[in-house]
């Protein structure tokens, strides 16, 4: 998994860029076959005003389902960082159980009662 930060006109608090790719590695560390490449993106949208402010923007490349965004908005880059994470998870998972609900095969309670499939007597001679 290739994972790239990046703050375009923020001045990123110290150590940013290490906690954001380790935050990232962790909470998809169960994902890390499916997605191939994370973007994070933080911006501070009111500038120096202050208040709930900091968006963190993710964009993660996966192989079964295309370019998932998903962005938070929270006073504080960490938890903006956490709760976009939290998101980007929650919906990676929401999409592999609603693809592999379409794959499993018919439940065998169900195929044992086809009429079909039951097994036939056998006539003694």
């Amino acid at each position: 998994m290739q994972i790239r930060v990046e703050t375009p006109n923020t001045p990123a608090p110290d150590g940013w860029r290490g906690l954001a790719e380790q935050r990232v590695r962790f909470v998809m560390r169960r994902l890390r076959d499916d997605v191939m490449h994370v973007h994070v993106r933080l911006a501070d949208v009111n500038g120096p005003r202050g208040g709930v402010d900091q968006r963190c923007q993710l964009s993660l490349t996966t192989q079964a389902h295309g370019t998932l965004v998903v962005s938070a908005t929270q006073s504080n880059p960490v938890a903006a960082l956490n709760a976009a994470l939290r998101r980007a998870a929650s919906a990676l998972v929401r999409q592999w159980q609603r693809q592999r609900r379409q794959t499993r095969p018919m439940s065998r309670r169900l195929a044992l009662t086809d009429p079909l499939d039951a097994p036939q007597p056998v006539a003694a001679a």
